[in-house]
């Protein structure tokens, strides 16, 4: 399985320590956020990654090439001219995705012990084009799945504003973890590059794929947007890493 980084955010929320690097770059107990991401990559037997850039891309170059690609096949997507989001990001890259084999996409500033061999198992298990790492957690926005844990809609918990994909009597809201595995059969219902939202596509074929959530409830999860979350990761890890 190959795998794509998604490294080219700027990382506003973590001001001020992107005025000056990358998010991918921030570190987390004297290890930046992408070495994290590689190890975890690495451990699970992926050898093969691609990583977009963009804030700061040559930082990100520079690092990985000091590095030495950390002995792996790492290439770079350059998002230096536009930004383009998930799914644009991922169209950019799909000519690194040359097989029929399914597809670890991961954000960089995930942090999070989710067993990635086992989600692999639960998709090919499942047959979804795409299976997205969920949980129950406190979030403005949700994913709506239905009692056979099929995606069916989303929902912004602020605004009210909800998108239906599957009509549905009940559905349960869960908050999306920034991992997910996909199918190269995606690659076909990707918008032209362009930015744009891969949650927006899989809403768009979930009326008609099979889209499954990947529950991990027992696992360690931090999204490193912000600083207080920053902080709490740093706590953590050096709590159980003694």
């Amino acid at each position: 399985m190959k795998a794509m980084i998604f490294a080219a955010g700027k990382g506003t929320r973590l001001k001020p320590l992107t005025e000056s690097l990358p998010k991918a770059l921030v570190k987390v107990n004297g290890i930046t956020l992408l070495e994290h991401t590689i190890t975890k990559l690495k451990i699970a037997g992926i050898t093969d990654i691609i990583v977009n850039v963009h804030h700061f891309a040559n930082q990100v170059i520079q690092f990985l090439q000091q590095k030495d690609f950390f002995g792996i096949n790492i290439h770079i997507s350059d998002e230096s001219n536009e930004l383009l989001d998930t799914g644009g990001g991922l169209k950019k890259a799909s000519w690194f995705f040359n097989d029929s084999e399914p597809i670890l996409l991961h954000n960089v500033d995930i942090m999070s012990n989710i067993d990635i061999n086992a989600m692999l198992v639960y998709h090919k298990e499942t047959g979804a084009i795409a299976t997205l790492a969920v949980r129950k957690r406190e979030s403005g926005r949700y994913l709506l799945f239905n009692g056979d844990m099929l995606l069916s809609g989303w929902k912004n918990n602020k605004t009210g504003e909800t998108i239906i994909a599957r009509n549905e009597e009940k559905t349960e809201p869960f908050a999306f973890s920034g991992v997910h595995i996909v199918n190269p059969e995606l690659f076909q219902y990707l918008k032209p590059d362009k930015p744009f939202s891969i949650i927006d596509t899989y809403l768009e074929i979930a009326k008609n794929k099979p889209i499954k959530a990947y529950l991990h409830p027992n696992d360690y999860w931090f999204d490193i947007g912000k600083t207080e979350s920053l902080k709490n990761a740093q706590h953590y890890l050096a709590q159980n890493n003694k």
